[in-house]
């Protein structure tokens, strides 16, 4: 099997992140529900990864970063928490629903939105993100990068505009976190929500939202804490705030080990790996006629996607070619991002996406693009192969 699926979720792990998660089974209990061995292991765990995770993202202060179950959960958070009626919210047409859905609804509950459009490689006009506020503007909600094109937004011209107006700036981080470098601080990100199981390397199920010191953000849900139990209210500390109930501990146990690879390898090695791994699919299936590749492949940096199509397949028939006549894992169809189908023309086709991980090789690479090139009928330019 060649798992070239990685956007969708992070198959291919380090062998350390199954191994902290077993271990886990047998060593921690409930963090901060007493004082016993098992329940203090795991409030170190939980501790420990959530410093790692700061350090990862330059953040001063790891209790501004809150555990959630993945990154729709934080995005959530987020939305629901900041924005509110009369509000104003500038976000794009690069956007997953679990940033569209939570705005449609703010949207019916009077939050007035601008979705900048995107063109036909995917990208999006930073001249129109600079003439899109107005005076009740709330906030930019915004993709680091997109799921199904891999083009990158350049935070620091969005950065430059948010505070330019004194606005925030909301990113979901879920296809970059363990990608690419993230630094809050450099980058003027308010509230940075990004999953656990894709980049990160961690186990699904895992995820967090960090909020810069000096916001409040209204519990998402309330519950256990495992302190003041006897206050009618949720505490209202970070990170307490946003994390009611039980963590996922044996999880995040995983994370824990999984960032540690991450320090150990280098956030910059495992991406030049991984674009070094797309770039060369992109070259080779470029070299096919009848493929139609999406986004802007040109762009210095980019996340490790390579989208297309074949004649006028099915996204959905490609997709399942390659994983039964090559056992080659790719995901297909609309990748909850309808808005940028739209802007790419592939609603009614949809596209395959193929993403790669640090664990893939170039022979698994050349692999994939002579499957495609067999199903497109060989329709290669003269001299490739």
């Amino acid at each position: 099997m060649i798992y070239l699926d990685s956007s969708a979720t992070s198959f291919l792990k380090p062998p350390q992140v199954e191994e902290a998660v077993c271990k886990s089974f047998h060593t921690i209990g409930n963090a901060g529900r007493g004082a016993h061995a098992p329940t203090l292991s795991a409030s170190r765990l939980i501790y420990d990864a959530r410093e790692k995770l700061a350090d990862l993202f330059h953040i001063a202060d790891p209790s501004r970063v809150s555990f959630t179950c993945n990154a729709t959960e934080a995005l959530n958070i987020a939305i629901g928490a900041l924005i509110h009626s009369g509000d104003h919210v500038v976000t794009t047409a690069c956007e997953h629903n679990s940033v569209l859905r939570p705005l449609y609804r703010k949207e019916e509950e009077g939050v007035k939105l601008t979705i900048l459009p995107a063109d036909k490689k995917g990208r999006i006009s930073y001249e129109k993100l600079a003439k899109s506020g107005q005076e009740n503007t709330k906030a930019v909600v915004i993709t680091h990068a997109s799921n199904l094109t891999g083009n990158v937004t350049d935070l620091a011209k969005v950065s430059a505009f948010t505070r330019k107006r004194g606005i925030l700036l909301i990113v979901d981080a879920s296809q970059t976190a363990g990608t690419l470098p993230i630094d809050v601080e450099k980058m003027g990100i308010d509230v940075l929500c990004f999953t656990g199981h894709k980049g990160l390397l961690g186990p699904q199920g895992t995820g967090g939202v960090y909020i810069r010191k000096g916001l409040t953000a209204e519990p998402f849900k309330v519950g256990g804490s495992g302190n003041h139990s006897f206050d009618r209210k949720h505490p209202s500390d970070m990170p307490a705030a946003l994390e009611a109930g039980t963590a996922n501990g044996h999880g995040i146990a995983g994370l824990n080990a999984a960032l540690d690879f991450l320090k150990e390898t280098g956030v910059e090695a495992i991406y030049q790996k991984e674009d070094a791994l797309a770039r060369r699919f992109a070259q080779g299936v470029s070299q096919v006629r009848t493929v139609a590749l999406y986004g802007d492949l040109e762009a210095k940096i980019r996340a490790p996607i390579v989208s297309l199509n074949i004649n006028g397949m099915d996204s959905a028939v490609v997709s399942d070619i390659l994983w039964e006549d090559y056992k080659i894992c790719v995901r297909s169809g609309a990748h909850c991002a309808p808005l940028m189908h739209q802007a790419l023309g592939t609603v009614e086709q949809g596209a395959v996406r193929f993403s790669f991980s640090y664990f893939n090789t170039e022979e698994e690479v050349d692999e994939a693009i002579r499957a495609v090139q067999e199903i497109a009928g060989d329709n290669v330019w003269p001299g490739y192969f």
